[in-house]
């Protein structure tokens, strides 16, 4: 048991951040800084994400060890910031080929190249030149995608509607119309944080933890209260119970159920971290102000 994900995180001083007692490839500016930029509840489901496997190294942790004291018993109630740095060790870890992690010194392999494999394996149309928040995107619409077929009409009505895609015609497309929601995607900027909370919200409820709630406080807070059913409603068991149903043959070794997770949630931690609030641009990580209007990156709340 963790924290859920925060919906208005705080930024404090009242913890030091421990170096990386695992091996940590540096510099990745994809993952390192983005985690160092996350609360506690936030990567509370990475660490659950990470706990599903039996060859999780984070428990050789010393600071995981001694402000987690119940890990034994499945619950992580330790201020998880203090080894942000090990928490994305072990990402990296997850990614590499044990062999050759041992050449590498133990490390493992840069985020990008996780995604990569991620987006492979689920079958994704992807430019392997793209920025890292782009390929994250079309992994989410591809598990979108997969989820919407099983939806009946009404739901998916609905799904479209939240995600900001017009239908004059009344008629409900048998497939997800990917182009449109890109396009939406493109114009409105919390629909992009919408679409990685649902997703991750499914993915992480089927192979982690059914009880993480992204949508209770981002649903009334972002976007509007009716959004609430997108992640407690219908919908949001329609997705879930349509990925689940999905993974059960597309997954496959242990290495992916902690992967694909993972990899959905700092997807979500992408949009939620680095997103500037005034163009509505993703930004790098390491970036304090937006490379394109100049403004403040903020937690978006």
């Amino acid at each position: 048991m963790t924290q859920p994900p925060d919906s208005n995180p705080v930024v404090t001083m009242d913890f030091v951040r421990m170096d990386a007692h695992l091996p940590l490839r540096q510099p990745d500016d994809d993952l390192v800084p983005l985690l160092r930029k996350a609360s506690s509840g936030d990567l509370g489901i990475l660490v659950e994400c990470i706990h599903k496997d039996r060859n999780e190294e984070l428990s050789s942790v010393p600071a995981f060890q001694e402000l987690n004291p119940r890990a034994g018993d499945n619950i992580y109630d330790g201020d998880h910031r203090v080894y942000a740095d090990d928490i994305a060790a072990e990402i990296q870890r997850y990614c590499g080929n044990t062999i050759s992690n041992a050449f590498r010194g133990g490390k493992g392999v840069p985020y990008i190249e996780a995604v990569h494999d991620v987006a492979d394996h689920l079958g994704v149309n992807y430019n392997r030149n793209a920025a890292v928040d782009r390929i994250e995107r079309e992994i989410l619409l591809k598990v979108l995608e997969k989820a919407y077929e099983t939806m009946s009409d009404e739901e998916r009505r609905e799904l479209l509607n939240e995600l900001g895609v017009s239908n004059a015609s009344g008629i409900i497309p048998p497939l997800l119309p990917v182009m449109a929601i890109q396009g939406s995607l493109a114009k409105k900027g919390l629909v992009a944080l919408v679409l990685s909370a649902i997703v991750a919200n499914a993915i992480v409820n089927t192979l982690v933890k059914p009880t993480v709630m992204y949508g209770a406080g981002l649903a009334a807070s972002i976007v509007a209260p009716r959004a609430t059913t997108m992640f407690l409603g219908p919908i949001g068991w329609a997705l879930t119970a349509g990925w689940a149903a999905w993974s059960l043959y597309d997954l496959g070794g242990p290495a992916y159920r902690v992967l694909v997770p993972c990899v959905a949630h700092v997807s979500f931690l992408r949009q939620k971290y680095c997103t500037c609030q005034s163009c509505w641009e993703v930004q790098p990580a390491i970036a304090s102000f937006c490379q394109t209007c100049g403004a403040g990156i903020e937690p978006v709340r």
